[in-house]
């Protein structure tokens, strides 16, 4: 189910990436043709092959967005928290979104449309400026988060996942660092590039030696010094 909110739109445009460079008064602008809507957990945001009139982005919350194959099978791309954009290359180009997403967790979009958006850039260069700094920072975020989870052997590059997940939104608790994100094997193996086999082995071992224990929403980092030696071989 999905609720539009009211919302100080300025502030939450302030959270992402591309519109926090962005000078205030053009911020404004923006928020003035924006809304703001809540996907829950579950929630489809958009299809594959759905038109993307608007540019969407995550304020709170995590999104998946991933391909279903021919076979019917779910491949994921890549998990989106906040501040991240979805689908910003297919509204730019007036193209449907070239895969689908749904909230892993109750989420917090802004969605721009791509119309309004376009008319306040043919009127103000400021916003312009300000965006493209965005979309460079961004571009740059994503070229070293593909290096960093994609390079290597297997087990680094799940250890280097979990670091990640971890850093991004852990929560210390007194039984170790929590993730609070339930994945199946396939969704691990999905992220890292990897077959689920090779998932299942990894986390089998994983949790024998008490580094990462799997547990019904999430999981935890019981040796995060482990971890890092293993993401460094």
């Amino acid at each position: 189910m999905i609720s539009s909110m009211a919302e100080d739109l300025e502030a939450l445009l302030r959270i992402t990436a591309l519109f926090r460079r962005v000078g205030a008064d053009d911020r404004a602008r923006v928020a003035q043709v924006s809304r703001a809507a809540i996907f829950h957990r579950g929630d489809k945001i958009f299809d594959e092959g759905d038109p993307s009139d608007d540019l969407l982005l995550i304020a709170r919350g995590r999104v998946k967005v991933f391909k279903t194959t021919a076979a019917g099978k779910d491949v994921i791309l890549e998990i989106f928290g906040p501040g991240d954009p979805l689908g910003a290359v297919a509204a730019y180009e007036g193209r449907p979104y070239p895969a689908s997403a749904v909230a892993l967790e109750d989420t917090t979009c802004v969605l721009v449309p791509r119309r309004a958006l376009f008319d306040l850039l043919e009127q103000y260069p400021s916003l312009v400026r300000g965006l493209l700094v965005g979309l460079t920072q961004r571009l740059v975020e994503l070229t070293n988060r593909i290096a960093h989870l994609t390079g290597g052997r297997v087990e680094p590059r799940f250890a280097r996942l979990f670091l990640k997940m971890a850093d991004d939104i852990g929560r210390v608790e007194r039984d170790g660092l929590f993730i609070p994100m339930a994945l199946s094997r396939q969704e691990l193996a999905d992220l890292a590039g990897t077959t689920i086999e090779t998932c299942i082995r990894i986390m089998s071992r994983w949790g024998k030696q008490s580094i990462v224990a799997t547990e019904k929403d999430g999981f935890r980092l019981l040796d995060r010094k482990a971890l890092e030696t293993i993401a460094q071989t």
